[in-house]
Parts: structure tokens; sequence; C-alpha cells
């Protein structure tokens, strides 16, 4: 499955394109993936601030890593397996784990026109979003990978440093865990 941006180029051709110094086809990639590692910087360093130098700083080891991408995963997860390394770094370089910030969150937009759904709603949202701080890193990954990124569990396992069995389970259990939390 190729990644496609609203350009309709795939990545595998971006990338080609960037090897050969095309600053545009570097942009489109930058472009189309800088939310998905940003957001997987922050389930891991819990610091917006410092997810986006984390964001940069993966950016930066990818574009001089590009010659080395052997296809062999999609770009987008090796590049989300550079940000999580990347981020896992930080926190190792800091020597403790960075706590969420509340009003960090981000709440998710209702489609509901009753305000007053819309704010219970976003209040149920944010609770996840901190509910979903407290989970240990791999559960952490797997769910926001699967429910914000869309990544499937092969990929999951290639982010996280596991296999694809690993990744599910991850993933069933974090779900399960938040499920039990918010109730």
């Amino acid at each position: 499955m190729t990644n496609e941006h609203r350009s309709g180029t795939p990545d595998e051709l971006l990338v080609q394109q960037a090897r050969r110094g095309d600053e545009r086809a570097l942009g489109a990639l930058v472009d189309r993936h800088q939310g998905a590692v940003f957001r997987t910087a922050v389930a891991i360093v819990s610091d917006p601030d410092l997810a986006q130098d984390v964001t940069q700083d993966t950016f930066v080891k990818a574009m001089r890593a590009l010659d080395g991408f052997r296809g062999e995963a999609a770009f987008r997860t090796w590049l989300l397996t550079i940000a999580a390394n990347t981020a896992r770094g930080v926190l190792r370089r800091r020597g403790r784990r960075v706590e969420v910030a509340l009003d960090s969150v981000e709440p998710v937009a209702a489609e509901d026109a009753d305000p007053a759904r819309q704010v219970a709603v976003g209040e149920e949202a944010e609770r996840a979003r901190a509910l979903l701080a407290r989970l240990p890193e791999k559960q952490r990954l797997s769910v926001q990978l699967r429910v914000d990124e869309g990544l499937s569990f092969k990929e999951i396992g290639e982010v996280i440093g596991s296999s694809e069995g690993a990744a599910r389970v991850n993933y069933f259990h974090g779900i399960r865990r938040l499920r039990e939390w918010m109730e």
C-alpha cells in the first residue's frame, strides 16, 4: 500500500526524487508525515514543545539517512520508527519522564450540533487522552498509532520494536485498560 497525498504522488516516488536532490519532493514528504511524526513523539515524551524538537530531529536524521532507506517497510513506518527512537533517546538523556499537561490536550471535534453534547464529547476525549498518557509506552504507542495513524499491527510492531502479535496484544491491553479507567 502506497501512501499518497493530495498530489497523488506515492511516497516511493517522492523518496526517489528527494534522493536526487528535489527539494519539492522532500518538502512534500515532510508536509505529508509531519503530523504523524509529531503525534508519535507526543505519545512518548508527553510534552508538545519537546515533541516539536523530536519532530525536527527526526526529519533531519531521516533526510541524512534517506540513501540508506531500502524500502523494506513503508517510508511512513520507517520514519515513525526513527521518531520513536529519537523520542526515547531524548527521554534517556533527560533521565525522566515528562508528565502531560492537561491543558495541552486537544479535544476531538464532535459532528453533533448540540452544544451540550459537544462539550460532553470534548470532555470525554480530553479524559481519554489524559488516561492514554498513563499507559505503559508500548501500549500507549500501539493505541495511538492504530487509532490516530491507522497503522497495521505489523507496522506498529516495526515502530515499537516488537512482533506483529506483540503489537496486537499491546493494543488490546491498552484499549481494555482505557475502557476500565473510563468507567
